[in-house]
């Protein structure tokens, strides 16, 4: 297929459809969470685990996927892991028991980093300064309406079909996304600016980027905005529909805002953040999930949340780390070259996973009857990431 000189709209729609295979492979079944511990009959911290070994396939994943491309090209890498992610999705359908779930969904996530990680490589291939941070904005906004149809589709899906309904409607968007991949993708890395050395070779780029400072420091915002985001992710079935008492329906909307904001977020981010600047940017959406976290902790420790606040939580909360993951993932890339634009995408997606993969598990065991653990994980990563963001700024 002929190499692209410029991200054209369809590609860069089908770039954030891609990009999307996270919010749905984790949104679309939240709202089944109650009803798969009680049908393989386990224990929330249990179902939980599987939003946690996909983010750690994810992560992993990226880290494999991402130098690969650098070495052999984006397109052969993407169609492969898509492939994969598609055979796991099927086989999920059909799982018997919480631990072949858990298994599948690591491999699922594994797979899955392909799409997130090539994706990001091949914007970053194919425009450059305000370029790119535009490219990636608008590939962040598709992306975000994963969270916007996700819930709602399987808020809808469940009561008919159960979880396993909800899981086949993810199996048909796989194979989508592999249709998609192979039919309008290009290759975006010319041979000549592949790495030529050996596959070894190609992760020692790990070693030279992580002694950027400037470079270590954005991922790590990037990664932190992230885990805040997945605290969320993770408590909101049991605060909305446990401590707050909303239908699965209900809920699966109110998750959509959270959506709705990645997407305003993004949308704006694309045409301010080119003029304004990608770091101003990425304070202002530090702060903005700064204040949601600390104001959803005072509103938790005093029990007077109700679910008109827990929505504007999401939408606050999300929006900004919407802000955070479009310019910081721009400002990092930024700083790699041709032949390690995959190894920088990888160390972004693999530490944003790693960390809000470790999430999951904590808030979960911490009590799936207060919003207590959400809102203080949230506040903590926030302020985290408000010191690494400065840390950047001081260095470049």
């Amino acid at each position: 297929m002929k190499r692209p000189t410029s991200l054209t709209p369809g590609l860069l729609a089908v770039l954030g459809f891609l990009s999307a295979v996270g919010p749905l492979a984790t949104d679309m079944y939240l709202a089944s969470f109650t009803d798969m511990t009680a049908d393989l009959r386990t224990d929330a911290p249990s179902v939980q685990l599987t939003l946690t070994a996909f983010l750690a396939g994810m992560g992993v994943g990226q880290l494999v996927l991402g130098p690969l491309s650098d070495r052999w090209g984006r397109r052969p890498v993407l169609l492969t892991a898509v492939s994969l992610f598609t055979a796991a999705s099927v086989a999920m359908v059909f799982t018997p028991s919480i631990g072949a779930l858990i298994g599948l969904r690591l491999l699922q996530g594994f797979a899955g980093a392909g799409s997130v990680v090539i994706a990001r490589a091949i914007a970053a291939d194919l425009s450059t300064g305000a370029t790119a941070v535009r490219a990636l904005s608008l590939i962040a906004t598709v992306g975000a309406l994963g969270p916007v149809v996700a819930p709602p589709i399987g808020g809808l899906i469940a009561p008919l079909a159960g979880w396993r309904g909800v899981l086949a409607a993810l199996a048909m968007a796989a194979v989508l996304m592999l249709t998609l991949a192979a039919v309008m993708v290009p290759e975006s890395l010319p041979r000549a600016n592949r790495h030529p050395g050996t596959v070894l070779s190609v992760f020692r780029r790990f070693g030279e980027l992580a002694r950027d400072g400037s470079f270590a420091a954005y991922v790590l915002v990037f990664a932190l905005a992230f885990t805040g985001m997945m605290a969320y992710i993770s408590a909101s079935p049991f605060v909305g529909q446990v401590v707050l008492g909303l239908t699965p329906l209900l809920y699966s909307l109110s998750f959509a805002a959270g959506g709705v904001a990645l997407v305003c977020a993004n949308l704006v981010n694309a045409r301010v953040a080119p003029r304004l600047g990608p770091e101003r940017m990425l304070l202002v959406g530090v702060g903005a999930t700064l204040t949601a976290g600390a104001a959803m902790t005072v509103l938790a420790l005093t029990g007077v949340l109700s679910a008109a606040l827990f929505i504007s939580y999401a939408f606050v909360i999300t929006g900004g780390a919407g802000l955070i993951l479009s310019n910081a993932s721009a400002l990092a890339l930024a700083r790699t070259g041709p032949t390690s634009r995959g190894a920088g995408a990888a160390l972004l997606g693999a530490t944003q996973f790693a960390l809000g993969g470790s999430i999951s598990p904590i808030v979960g065991l911490w009590g799936d009857g207060t919003a207590v653990p959400m809102a203080v994980v949230g506040t903590c990563t926030a302020a985290a990431a408000l010191i690494c963001a400065l840390v950047a700024r001081s260095r470049r």
